[in-house]
């Protein structure tokens, strides 16, 4: 009996002192891999602090930038009234300014969309970094949803459609210009984005789609900064269509609408050339 106590003290003293070398390397592995934790927390933590300092350079930089854009855009308002006050018969040359000031605003645009994108940019940085930060935990029971379709960001799907109008594109900026005005209806370029699908369809030959379309910009963009020249060119397309007095009526709203816009003055012009009054006459008192 007492042999067999004694195999079996030894045998337990034996299993311990083969597993203690195991716990110990155990241990150990643990300690290094919490020092290697601490060690990439300190680094997230030194990256983040950067990062913050990066990103406020960037904001600063963006915001003078923006205050910019806005100067140049006012400047631009004032030359066109400048040029209202100044150019009351110039004929021909009130259509050649009038196009390189809206070439001039539409670059304005198009700089403004750049910079969206830019602090879109920043925005998706920062909450990249904060999703790193929150290092969500991935393998979760379940059944993966298919991601979804997404519409590009309003500043590029904007920008592509501008670019592709402008190099003679249309059928493509056509498509462009929907999407931005189906994705981003309130946005300030929905408007602008509604006036070239319009534009488009005017310069295709597609006068009584353009008509329509322009009332749109009319009708759900009456602020916007093609409200007016969407009602000279669809005053336009309706003199294309042989619709004289409907075309007359539509260009002396518009010197009513915006009497000191550029497109008035460009309206007053057409009702002259087409013989017309740049105002409707008064009914003459009835004789009794």
């Amino acid at each position: 009996m007492k042999t067999i106590f004694h195999r079996s003290s030894a045998a337990a003293l034996g299993l311990a002192l083969f597993l203690s070398p195991a716990a110990f390397g155990a241990n150990k592995d643990m300690v290094a891999l919490q020092t290697q934790v601490q060690a990439l927390q300190d680094q997230l933590a030194r990256l983040q602090q950067s990062n913050d300092e990066r990103f406020g350079a960037m904001r600063s930089l963006l915001e003078q930038n923006t205050d910019t854009v806005n100067r140049v855009a006012n400047s631009l308002d004032a030359i066109s009234h400048s040029l209202q006050t100044s150019t009351t018969d110039q004929g021909s040359k009130v259509d050649q300014v009038s196009a390189q000031v809206q070439s001039l605003h539409d670059s304005v645009d198009e700089l403004k969309a750049r910079m969206a994108k830019v602090s879109k940019q920043l925005d998706d940085m920062a909450a990249a970094q904060q999703n790193l930060q929150a290092a969500p935990q991935q393998g979760q029971p379940g059944t993966p949803q298919q991601p979804q379709a997404q519409a590009p960001p309003p500043d590029v799907l904007y920008n592509n459609a501008l670019s592709d109008y402008n190099g003679a594109k249309y059928n493509l900026a056509t498509q462009e210009f929907s999407d931005y005005i189906k994705y981003y209806a309130n946005t300030d370029l929905a408007g602008n984005a509604q006036y070239y699908v319009a534009d488009i369809e005017y310069r295709q030959g597609n006068y009584q789609q353009a008509v329509q379309d322009y009332d749109k910009v009319l009708e759900q963009f009456p602020s916007g900064n093609k409200a007016s020249a969407s009602q000279l060119k669809k005053a336009y397309a309706l003199l294309n269509l042989n619709q004289r007095d409907a075309g007359v009526r539509e260009l002396r709203a518009l010197i009513a609408r915006y009497p000191r816009s550029l497109e008035a003055q460009q309206a007053r012009e057409r009702l002259r050339s087409l013989g017309a009054n740049t105002t409707a006459s008064k009914p003459s008192p009835t004789r009794r």
